[in-house]
């Protein structure tokens, strides 16, 4: 049957085109349970499993990989600018000797870049990330070695910074950060322990002093991780708050214009289609047709059979008409009453009357018993039919009078038959068959 189309994939579409791929994740009740669960308590207790840091990492995934292969591109970048530098600037024994660890950073910076180009499973993922950045380390630890003095510290120094901005900036599972600040502590105690400039109580104190600042980091990193969480569920619970939000207007959408007996479109509706066409008669490519029908002895057949009874047979009726016309194209609805108006866009008068016949012949043809009509002991139905070309600049309400205008005329000459208005030849053939 024909009913006025909801808009709710049309919202869905229209609002959620950032959180799409989270509609399962919305949709499924203990998914959102378990974040109504979470953001219900302390927000440092926030730690997502099982679908919801599944959803989580679907949600983060792209932006996370794009920093980290940019990150990767500005290390590669860097590095070869360092080392072309220290050719220029240094002694060339130095510069020579940081050549070949200085070497190892682009080819692990790129492994990373290729291996975060696509989505995988988060164990290789976190594994190419912690083996890459300790061999980025390592080999800064490497070339402050090679050149010796003081460039050993400053380099150790560098190392640490290098760590702690991957550790600021990449929003990555806990163990893969712990990772690479354990890959930063021990490769500094190491290659301060083998400096020779420093003694071993010195070596300790600066591996304290760093040791703190990362701790200081990686506490930081979760506490944006976990902010990163919540913000998360409260995205997934606004978005659950907004599918609720269209079942409601799509089911308000249907009361306000679908007729709750019969299942067509109500008056409202069909009032405000019919509007449209009138306002856009450019984009009509033939006549808009209008059928005004109308029940005969309607209140007689309550009067010998009763409401409920009456009440079926509008049903019946209504899906007698909306069998008749075409699918998809043309419009059914209660006007009120025992009334209904189907709209047939792009159809011309004499389509429409042919269309109105069909309806009027399966209608009788359904035998619906009316003992109290004077025309049949049957149930039989009167249709108006009013036809305007988009070339004419009809109004809505003139096409209605014109239907009602012929539904008047074949209600006064008999009932149970179809009147064109404008139309009398066509008129008196009809006269003629119910006649006959």
């Amino acid at each position: 049957m024909h009913r006025p189309k909801g808009k709710s994939t049309q919202v869905r579409q229209g609002t959620a085109t950032g959180a799409s791929q989270l509609a399962s994740y919305v949709d499924d009740p203990n998914t959102m349970l378990e974040a109504e669960r979470l953001l219900g308590g302390r927000t440092r207790d926030i730690k997502l499993s099982g679908s919801l840091e599944r959803a989580f990492r679907d949600r983060t995934w792209r932006q996370t990989a794009k920093i980290i292969r940019s990150w990767m591109v500005w290390v590669i970048v860097l590095d070869i600018l360092t080392l072309s530098m220290n050719l220029l600037l240094l002694p060339r024994a130095q510069a020579v000797a940081m050549l070949a660890p200085g070497a190892i950073i682009p080819l692990a910076a790129l492994a990373i870049h290729m291996v975060w180009r696509e989505r995988r499973p988060g164990w290789l993922l976190g594994g190419a990330l912690n083996a890459g950045m300790f061999l980025i380390l390592l080999a800064v630890c490497w070339m402050g070695a090679a050149a010796g003095g003081l460039w050993q510290e400053r380099y150790l120094y560098v190392m640490m910074f290098v760590g702690i901005v991957g550790i600021t900036t990449f929003s990555v599972p806990m163990p893969t950060i712990l990772g690479i600040a354990t890959s930063c502590l021990a490769l500094y105690l190491t290659f301060q322990l083998r400096n020779p400039l420093i003694g071993l109580s010195e070596a300790i104190a600066a591996f304290f002093f760093f040791a703190c600042g990362v701790v200081a980091v990686v506490f930081a990193r979760r506490t944006m991780s976990v902010l990163a969480k919540k913000a998360f569920l409260l995205e997934l619970r606004d978005g659950a708050r907004l599918a609720a939000l269209t079942q409601a207007n799509e089911r308000l959408d249907h009361l306000v214009k679908v007729d709750p007996l019969t299942g067509v479109a109500n008056r409202r509706w069909m009032t405000e289609l019919l509007n449209a066409l009138a306002g856009h008669p450019d984009d009509l490519r033939g006549s808009t047709s209008l059928l005004m029908c109308d029940i005969d002895c309607f209140k007689a057949l309550n009067d010998r059979l009763g409401h409920a009874h009456g009440d079926r047979c509008l049903v019946e009726v209504a899906a007698i008409i909306d069998r008749s016309v075409r699918s998809g194209s043309d419009h059914v609805a209660r006007y009120g009453g025992e009334e209904f108006l189907v709209i047939l866009p792009d159809t011309t008068a004499d389509e429409a009357f042919l269309v109105a016949e069909q309806i009027r012949k399966n209608i009788a043809h359904a035998a619906l018993p009316n003992p109290g009509s004077n025309v049949a002991t049957m149930v039989t139905i009167s249709i108006g039919v009013a036809a305007r070309t988009g070339s004419e600049g009809w109004t809505a309400d003139k096409l209605q009078v014109e239907a009602d205008l012929a539904l008047y005329r074949a209600k006064r000459e008999g009932r149970n038959r179809t009147v064109l208005f404008g139309a009398p030849e066509l008129t008196k053939q009809v006269i003629a068959a119910g006649a006959a």
